[in-house]
Parts: structure tokens; sequence; C-alpha cells
């Protein structure tokens, strides 16, 4: 493991922590610790880490409330994998925990050996995008990520926490349109423009139409979408922060 990675410990426990940063130290990461959320606020803004391991219970702000403001930010650091622990265990906790934005849920008790193959799982698999679509070094698109999900260009899908979403081709290259261009309006002809491939008039509604499938797969609530956005009169923006 490239002894650069840095993971940033979050737990008010203190011998865990102690003992989590001695052995993920010992296996070459870069390891800060924090017991709450003002002191993880604190370690990102000194040293932003590739990965954070985030206990649920905390005093204060509890690791889901840290996940979603993380996942809220307009930088990089809305990007950055967040594997939960937790005491509790149960299916509920751990659908809650992915669908406030964390990458993996791992129970307590575990194993320091399960805690080390899951970082390593999730720093593979996980890509961090810049807050517009990167260019990898092969010069092909790579991924975007935002919120909960992650949109592979090479692959031409998408993942909202780990689980492959069912796009249409057409979808796909309306999104990927989207993520382009985040946070700009763009208007019903513009669109029309980038997604190319057909001949079209002023009464089409061809876009309309797969903003309206595409909201039912991304949005929390379609009717009140907060990642495409109307806006009245000019057309549609992307807001990769969501309802932040």
């Amino acid at each position: 493991m490239n002894p650069r990675l840095r993971i940033l410990v979050v737990d008010d426990d203190p011998a865990l922590r102690e003992l989590l940063f001695a052995y993920l130290t010992d296996t070459g990461f870069v390891v800060d610790l924090a017991k709450d959320g003002p002191s993880m606020r604190h370690a990102i803004q000194h040293a932003a880490p590739d990965a954070i391991v985030l206990d649920l219970m905390l005093p204060g702000e509890d690791g889901l409330m840290l996940t979603r403001e993380l996942r809220a930010q307009s930088d990089s650091t809305a990007t950055i994998p967040v594997l939960i622990l937790s005491a509790r265990g149960e299916e509920v906790d751990r659908v809650v925990g992915l669908e406030m934005g964390a990458d993996d849920y791992l129970a307590k008790p575990f194993s320091p050996r399960e805690l080390l193959a899951r970082l390593r799982a999730l720093l593979r698999r996980v890509q961090v995008a810049p807050s517009t679509l990167a260019k990898a070094e092969n010069g092909h698109d790579a991924d975007y990520r935002f919120g909960p999900f992650l949109l592979d260009s090479a692959a031409r899908r998408l993942l909202k926490d780990n689980f492959d979403l069912n796009l249409s081709g057409a979808e796909f290259d309306l999104l990927k349109a989207f993520t382009e261009r985040p946070l700009r309006v763009l208007s019903r002809n513009l669109l029309m423009d980038l997604l190319k491939g057909y001949d079209w008039d002023p009464n089409d509604r061809t876009v309309d139409l797969r903003v309206a499938r595409l909201r039912r797969k991304l949005e929390p609530d379609p009717g009140n979408p907060v990642y495409i956005r109307t806006v009245r009169g000019e057309g549609y923006l992307f807001n990769p922060r969501g309802a932040a």
C-alpha cells in the first residue's frame, strides 16, 4: 500500500483510536486521529485524507450527520470515501448510513484485518474526482462523483452506493452533459445540440422526457428535484451538491 495514503480515524474511544493508529501506521498509511465533529473538520482542513474511518455514535454530531455534511461540501472533500463503524449492525442502520453517503459500513466488534481489507478495497474502487469532470492520464474521461453517485464514464454506467443503476444510453448521455457543466443553466436547445444524433424542432420534448426519467433515478423526491433543477423559462441546472 502506498505509504502516502492518509487515513483519518474519527472515534470517541481513545483506546480504539490508538489501536487503529498503530495498526494502520504499521501497514503503511499516514494516520490522523479525531474524537468528534470539530476535530474531524480541523483534521480535514489541515490535511485532506484519502479515506475516513468514522464512528457512528459520537458525542454531539453523530457519524450520519457528519457524513451528510461532508457530502454536501462544494469542494473535493465531498468525495472523500467514508467507512462507518458502528456497534449497531442492524440492516436498517447500514441502509441509512449508505443512504447518507457512506461508502461502506463495518459493525463493531471487528477485526483490524477486516477493516484494512475493506479500506484497501474502498480505495481501489472509489475514484475521487474534482468538481468538474476530470481527465485521466490516458486522456479518457475520469469518474465523476456527486452525493452517493459515481458516474463511470469508461463503462458508461452510474452507481449509487456501489450498486449499479440501470441507465439507458440516452439517460447516460444527458447526465454526462450535466456533470460536465455543473452549476450552469443549460437551455433545452443547448442540450438538444449536445445530445446529437437526431433532428429536432422547437416543440420536441425529448429533453424534458429524459430529464423526468433521470430524476426518477437520481432524486430522493422526483417532484422536488435537488440535483437537476428547473430554471423557469431558461432550462435546467445540475447541482452536484444536491439539497445543500
